[in-house]
């Protein structure tokens, strides 16, 4: 385990933070960030740096990486934990701080944007670029489902004319949907 990733996880133990990535999308990011070792990725949704971290985990040496928290204190203390890599910019705000650093090589998007604009979302990514949404509940149905319901946003992501799409299972109980932005 990336010493990162141990000392974000042991931040959120110590402050009741508990949505973090799981370690398998972890190591998912970590894959997709060496995947794009001169790339430009980016993250809404710091929370307490364990995907930050991991996106970290697997940074090539000319890659920058940006991630924005809406929550300061949280921003705050992952600036301070990357304070030693300048390839690393943690912004405080709304997700659209990201936007004048597009387009993106890798996306996880978290927080901010994956529900309240998608369009926008996609609209970010390089192409080429891959773009990771977790926290999903698994559905075999076509289309997917949710709560009884059609999983519109789900299949926005799945069938987006602009993207390469599929969903993954990272436990038994969640799953990811993993893009790539065609040219």
């Amino acid at each position: 385990m990336p010493e990162r990733v141990a000392a974000a996880e042991r931040f959120a133990a110590a402050s009741g933070f508990a949505k973090s990535c799981t370690r398998e999308v972890g190591r998912l990011l970590a894959s997709a960030a060496a995947a794009k070792p001169q790339g430009v990725l980016a993250e809404s949704g710091t929370g307490a740096g364990v995907g930050t971290a991991w996106l970290h985990s697997g940074l090539g040496a000319q890659a920058r990486l940006v991630t924005v928290e809406r929550e300061t204190a949280l921003a705050v203390h992952a600036r301070d934990a990357f304070a030693d890599d300048p390839n690393v910019t943690v912004l405080a705000g709304d997700w659209r701080l990201l936007g004048p650093h597009a387009p993106f090589d890798v996306f996880f998007c978290d927080g901010g944007g994956k529900r309240d604009d998608p369009g926008l979302v996609v609209d970010l990514l390089a192409p080429g670029g891959i773009l990771i949404l977790d926290d999903f509940t698994p559905c075999a149905d076509w289309p997917p489902r949710f709560e009884g319901e059609t999983d519109e946003l789900r299949l926005f992501y799945l069938t987006h004319p602009a993207l390469t799409a599929t969903e993954v299972l990272t436990t038994p109980y969640a799953s990811t949907v993993i893009a790539v932005r065609r040219d």
